[in-house]
């Protein structure tokens, strides 16, 4: 109706990220890759998607990277009992996201381990928070919950957990654009930064970016209308 009536309908942003987390036998292991993009453009090829909220709470932020990073920091910036209140600790995030319905492009996956055990959660963007075994977000997120769905079980050790998170982002590094570059993971009180390079680049000028080798222009033809 609003279309029909000459509204421009709002356009969106295209964000990309693989984000997954699960739960093993002692704790939470997450996972992310580091590829921040602008539209078509890879921005920052090693871009920390792992936040820190607590000493026992930690958060990967998909969607826009300046919104992740934005509330992801003013809540680890609150007093500790204000960061873990609520639904073991999603509260502050889950109602900053709602007040904005979804206009603050943040995906969350949330995990923690407290006196109750450990605790896997999703945080959409409109404020929706669910309690999962394992979980996957962002545009890479199809291609890494098919490596969870066919080889999650309950009892994972550290080392299975590690090697299953970082295969589900391998999953969504290579099958996703938006998603690339190194594989972050943290779990059981370790934050392995760029624990994998799966990209390295082959070709390193050591006196810079300019590249002796130029694209030759062969022909040259011009059309006149």
């Amino acid at each position: 109706m609003l279309a029909e009536k000459g509204v421009q309908a709002p356009s969106f942003l295209k964000t990309g990220t693989s984000i997954v987390g699960l739960i093993f036998q002692d704790g939470v292991i997450l996972g992310a890759d580091t590829r921040a993009t602008e539209g078509p453009i890879v921005a920052d090829k090693n871009c920390e998607k792992i936040h820190y909220m607590a000493p026992n709470i930690y958060c990967c932020g998909a969607g826009t990277a300046a919104n992740t990073e934005a509330i992801t920091a003013t809540t680890a910036s609150l007093p500790y009992w204000s960061r873990i209140k609520g639904c073991h600790g999603t509260d502050p995030l889950k109602k900053h996201l709602f007040n904005y319905q979804g206009y603050v492009q943040a995906a969350l996956v949330l995990g923690e381990v407290d006196v109750t055990g450990p605790y896997l959660h999703t945080i959409h963007p409109h404020g929706s928070t669910d309690i999962l075994p394992f979980a996957t977000m962002g545009s890479g997120s199809l291609a890494a919950m098919a490596i969870f769905e066919s080889k999650y079980r309950e009892g994972l050790t550290r080392e299975e957990g590690v090697n299953l998170v970082v295969e589900a982002i391998f999953s969504g590094i290579f099958n996703d654009l938006g998603s690339g570059s190194n594989v972050d993971v943290c779990g059981h009180k370790e934050y392995l930064r760029n624990h994998l390079l799966p990209n390295p680049r082959t070709f390193v000028n050591p006196k810079g970016f300019s590249f002796p080798k130029k694209t030759e222009v062969l022909i040259t033809k011009i059309t006149p209308y």
